[in-house]
């Protein structure tokens, strides 16, 4: 590819919008264009990059034996009805009407879509098992996208949908897309991991996630140096003290607290370490059935170590769906202000985190404006906790759950996930088969989703420098790039250019060739912006000498080639890599 018949449009600075570093390197380079909000077009560089990652993709899911199919975006509401998702989904999920006042979807995933199609084709043991996977275009009606491609509303995502006839060929496959997706990430040329997970709205009872590794990711991921445990912060277990509660050794008080209504604030102010105090959360709990069931059932206490923060998924499962309490009903319940409340003659419902469990003389608050009650025990001051779970984040130094070390902390950007959906959708829709002895079995499910064009971002995320992008060889837009100085006014740069093109195309390396009438500190700067990982400089000086001078995208100084060498030197870096 020559740049003079291409198209690439950079930028010197990134629009104010762009939030993220990804998303302005992103646009600085060319990759989008912003059409509205979360809406973005990909780009001819852009879409390059796209589409090598999109075959990567493709190729190692038909090697694992999955059948690409393509399946319509927009979706009739029926089939969300059937499964139970159309109210459950939320406002994520962009409704519509056609002209006949018919309801209808754009397809935030295909779990109906699919499930309807098997329950029709599908009907004896003997079919299964199947894995249809499709590449497609994606929309969630996000309340705020942001971050460009990381978090938009249109995105291109590889989603797979496996069924059988019992848990255990579930599990075979699953352990399938396990290895699949690893090599995937792994021919991508990315830093990443891969952890235990929460199903979450999806359902299912199996879940793993494939994060890029990159300090900027949203998530949190909890993993063990000295073992194989990973799992998300979300999911990640804290466990309880190794040692018991020690018994009462001060007197409760009421202490003045003027002002102090952080832990680490009472902390400073009473000289104590924050580890002795407890932080109470207010929430309203919602009646069964969820927030849309009803009213609250009513109003309860959360407590965790000070220096701990609540882990809402662990919480749900332990207190119910919840909501956080407003200042008027902590107020009505407590007799006191947000900021001072504490469990002591609370008369409500007390959850404790393990750690606050095993505490004793601890500091909380005392449902009065501008006080603390120190020497606080449970059993003697106040009842027993009413339940005791793990209810907080993990933190740096946490005994590793599988007792094989302890837990260190990194940042991920979730790029893939897989389910082992189990029966939810095929239950609720009927998806069934007949065994080997003519009886009505309900299919075994399993899901399978990367987000292709979220990798990108995470990729940048990941591989930058303070040039631009930084991509692996495998998904960048061109692995080559040669730049002459003079192009259009030196008959010898020209055709030693000319030559190298050719040569290097014609071994099957992606090659451009920037013939574009510019300065040349303009040429390398784009070459270095857009992310090619190798260039090759063509200019009298060195054809003089005999010589090219190469320069990979992350190597500190150039270096001299001999013109005859140049090709077989490419080939071996490009293999290097």
């Amino acid at each position: 590819m020559r740049t003079s018949s291409y198209f690439i449009s950079t930028l010197k600075e990134a629009p104010a919008d762009a939030e993220i570093l990804s998303h302005q390197l992103m646009t600085r380079a060319g990759l989008v264009k912003r059409l509205a909000g979360g809406i973005y077009t990909w780009m001819p560089l852009g879409l390059r990059v796209l589409r090598k990652v999109e075959n990567i993709v493709r190729e190692e899911m038909n090697r694992a034996g999955a059948i690409e199919l393509s399946m319509p975006a927009v979706q009739p509401a029926e089939l969300w009805q059937e499964s139970g998702r159309w109210e459950k989904y939320g406002p994520e999920l962009l409704r519509l009407k056609d002209r006949h006042q018919r309801d209808f979807v754009i397809g935030p995933t295909h779990e109906e879509v699919i499930t309807d199609i098997v329950r029709r084709e599908i009907k004896s043991y003997r079919q299964l098992p199947r894995h249809f996977y499709q590449v497609q275009t994606k929309f969630r009606d996000e309340i705020r996208p942001r971050f460009g491609v990381m978090r938009g509303r249109e995105f291109l995502m590889k989603d797979g949908y496996s069924f059988h006839a019992g848990f255990e060929d579930l599990r075979r496959e699953y352990r399938n897309m396990f290895d699949t997706y690893t090599r995937i990430f792994t021919r991508l040329g990315l830093r990443f991991r891969v952890v235990a997970a929460d199903p979450g709205a999806i359902g299912g009872s199996g879940s793993h996630e494939f994060h890029v590794l990159a300090d900027s990711g949203e998530d949190a991921l909890a993993f063990c140096p000295a073992s194989d445990y990973a799992a998300n912060v979300e999911l990640a277990e804290a466990l309880a003290p190794e040692t018991p509660r020690a018994a009462p050794s001060a007197a409760m008080t009421k202490v003045a607290t003027p002002d102090k209504k952080r832990c680490e604030d009472v902390a400073e102010f009473l000289g104590v370490p924050i580890e002795r105090t407890v932080k109470a959360i207010a929430v309203m709990r919602a009646p069964e059935g969820g927030q849309d069931g009803g009213t609250d059932t009513g109003f309860a206490l959360i407590l965790l170590r000070g220096d701990h923060d609540l882990n809402e998924v662990k919480t749900q499962k332990i207190v119910g769906d919840f909501r956080f309490a407003r200042d008027d009903e902590i107020a009505a319940a407590l007799g006191g202000p947000p900021g001072y409340i504490g469990p002591v003659g609370a008369g409500v419902p007390v959850f404790a985190d393990r750690g606050v469990a095993a505490m004793s003389d601890f500091i909380c608050g005392a449902n009065e404006a501008g006080h603390h009650l120190t020497g606080v025990n449970f059993g003697r001051d106040l009842p027993e906790p009413g339940a005791v779970a793990d209810l907080r984040n993990v933190v740096a130094g946490d005994p590793s759950p599988d007792g094989r070390g302890r837990l260190e902390i990194c940042r991920g950007i979730e790029v893939g996930h897989i389910f082992q959906l189990r029966k939810k959708y095929s239950e609720a829709m009927k998806c069934c088969f007949l065994d080997a002895d003519g009886k009505s079995q309900v299919m075994e499910m399993g899901c399978y989703g990367i987000g292709v064009s979220r990798i990108v971002g995470a990729a940048i995320e990941q591989c930058h420098d303070a040039r631009g992008i930084v991509f692996p060889r495998a998904i960048a837009p061109f692995e080559v790039c040669v730049v002459p100085m003079g192009y259009a006014k030196s008959e010898a740069v020209r055709a030693a250019a000319d030559r190298l093109y050719a040569t290097l195309g014609a071994a099957g390396i992606d090659v451009l060739l920037d013939d574009r009438d510019e300065r040349p500190g303009v040429l390398f700067a784009d070459m270095e912006l857009i992310g090619v990982p190798h260039r090759v400089v063509v200019g009298e000086r060195g054809l003089a000498e005999g010589k090219l001078e190469y320069k990979g995208r992350t190597d500190a100084q150039a270096q001299m080639v001999p013109i005859e060498a140049i090709g077989e030197f490419i080939e071996a870096r490009l293999c290097a890599a």
